[in-house]
């Protein structure tokens, strides 16, 4: 048995028998997940006392270790994973630079750049690697984020990035194949739930009611139309997979307490879990 395999086998007995919240056999249970479900997503790196009233809480993979001590074993800590991009704070990202897998800037977040999803050293170090050390670090299920933008770049270029949403999708497969009791939550990702709807928990829609508009810098409503829209991509994905959960993450002015609860009552009125946030997700907003 290869160190790596002793170290899933590990990590996955800690994952079956933990006491934890919402939890059976380390997938997530159906009964536990209500509209009213308290779930936060925060990027920021302190234990503020909000933070660990949250029964579902989605933190950065890197923050630091005794801010995630501090939650209670009830609480699912989902660790985050960029797929598709990597930011250049993280650790690995001058070695997979020097690889050779990085791409272009995202022009929306320039200090990320693009990744070759293709290259199997990226599957095999976030399987072999990042996924081992965020259960190490104490999360119990995995965040993954930027599949929209592997879509992206395949959609615009298909000569030059084909096979990009395949392979995005076969690292989402292979990371359900080695930890198969994690719970797995996705953003977004449309174009490739075909393929790994039945591979994951938990999918999030962002600003599905309302976002930041960068031009007026301001928070504003989405329009009718790009409502519907990810709503019926969120509701397609559940009728390929009944039990998949729906979240929202919208965000919205955390001093407008009356569009706090509005936000609230119409995700929740749509079937979806939600949280509000400010845009920089550095902060936790309380629940109105």
């Amino acid at each position: 048995m290869a160190p790596s395999d002793r170290l899933r086998l590990t990590l996955l007995a800690g994952l079956l028998f933990r006491p934890g919240w919402g939890i059976s056999r380390g997938r997530v249970s159906q009964e536990a997940l209500t509209p009213h479900t308290r779930f936060v997503v925060y990027y920021g790196t302190a234990g503020t006392p909000a933070l660990y009233d949250n029964d579902i809480a989605v933190l950065d993979s890197d923050i630091d270790g005794a801010v995630l001590a501090r939650f209670a074993p009830r609480t699912l800590l989902l660790g985050y994973l960029s797929v598709g991009e990597v930011h250049k704070g993280r650790s690995y990202a001058a070695e997979i630079d020097r690889q050779g897998m990085l791409l272009s800037p995202n022009p929306a977040w320039p200090d990320a750049r693009f990744i070759d999803v293709r290259d199997p050293r990226w599957k095999q170090r976030v399987v072999d690697e990042l996924v081992p050390a965020m259960l190490r670090r104490g999360f119990r299920g995995l965040f993954i984020d930027t599949l929209d933008s592997v879509a992206f770049l395949e959609q615009a270029d298909p000569a030059e990035f084909g096979g990009m949403m395949l392979a995005a999708a076969d690292i989402v497969s292979t990371i359900r194949r080695a930890f198969p009791d994690m719970p797995i939550m996705v953003n977004r990702g449309y174009a490739l739930l075909p393929r790994i709807a039945s591979e994951i928990d938990m999918l999030m829609g962002e600003s599905v009611h309302t976002t930041f508009d960068a031009t007026s810098e301001s928070y504003v409503r989405v329009s009718a139309d790009a409502l519907r829209w990810q709503l019926d991509r969120l509701n397609e994905a559940r009728r390929r997979r009944p039990s998949l959960k729906l979240f929202s993450l919208d965000y919205w002015d955390p001093a407008d307490t009356a569009g706090l609860v509005q936000i609230y009552a119409e995700a929740r009125a749509n079937g979806l879990i939600p949280y509000v946030a400010t845009i920089d997700l550095s902060r936790v907003v309380v629940r109105p």
